[in-house]
């Protein structure tokens, strides 16, 4: 069976930064974009960006381009979310998720999830 599971989350000033993880297991990790989402309470779950899945390619949500960047290390099937430049309102649950898409950006767009890992940005 497939199993994502994020770690990293933590607590962190604003300003700071964070690198939460996901590692994958019972996928073809290579075969798979790796999507990062987020959910604040009371609000939908929203799309913070993606990385293709052999291409050195990720694309971003425009409220976190040119602070967070997504990696990944195929050989460890694990990506990463580096987070800088945090702001309070990047408070939320983060996810991570698994897609077959060219282009993934919807939460409808991917087939596996993980649990998620809280990141809290005090001001």
């Amino acid at each position: 069976q497939v199993q994502l599971e994020e770690s990293g989350g933590g607590l962190v000033q604003a300003g700071g930064s964070l690198r939460v993880s996901c590692a994958a297991s019972g996928l073809t990790f290579s075969r798979y974009a790796m999507g990062w989402f987020r959910q604040a309470p009371g609000k939908e779950r929203e799309f913070v960006g993606t990385i293709l899945g052999s291409a050195d390619t990720a694309f971003y949500a425009s409220s976190v381009k040119g602070r967070f960047t997504i990696s990944r290390e195929n050989a460890r099937n694990t990506v990463y979310l580096q987070m800088n430049s945090l702001k309070p309102e990047d408070t939320a649950i983060y996810y991570c998720a698994a897609s077959l898409r060219g282009w993934p950006t919807r939460v409808s767009e991917y087939e596996y999830w993980g649990q998620g890992t809280q990141v809290t940005v005090s001001s």
